[in-house]
């Protein structure tokens, strides 16, 4: 499985870079969920979560790129490369993922989302899944491939 670089540009022209999230961008996802409103964070986390225990921050930071992808959109905001989304999904079963994003608010609108599950779900095939579900309110949504 390839974690790659790619740089698309938004349906506004905003020029984004997709890449493997690593080690080094945990400061600049605190700076992301710093600008999340808390209907992105409830939606996102289920709860209006802006602190997270070592052990959180380890879970979401240490990913293995086997059983969990983790993506990120980087684009260029206040004169410097930030980060303002993330896709990700954990492999529960065989053949099954959870999937779960965020999108930065000022951010939201412009396609970073739907371009990161585009990534998500080559990803996804190109390890063998066959499904990425989601918790979405009260509802659980499965995508099959």
């Amino acid at each position: 499985m390839s974690v790659t670089s790619a740089r698309e540009h938004l349906r506004d022209g905003s020029p984004v870079e997709v890449r493997a999230l690593r080690p080094e961008d945990e400061a600049d996802m605190l700076a992301a969920l710093d600008q999340a409103s808390p209907q992105s964070l409830q939606r996102r986390f289920f709860a209006m979560k802006r602190h997270f225990s070592d052990k959180e921050r380890a879970f979401f930071m240490d990913v293995d790129f086997k059983n969990q992808i983790a993506l990120v959109a980087r684009a260029e905001e206040a004169g410097r490369k930030a980060v303002v989304g993330g896709r990700r999904y954990i492999v529960s079963e065989p053949g099954q993922a959870e999937r779960a994003f965020m999108v930065v608010d000022a951010w939201q609108g412009r396609g970073v989302g739907s371009m990161l599950m585009r990534h998500l779900v080559d990803i996804a095939r190109e390890t063998g899944l066959k499904e990425l579900t989601a918790e979405v309110g009260m509802s659980r949504v499965l995508l099959n491939f």
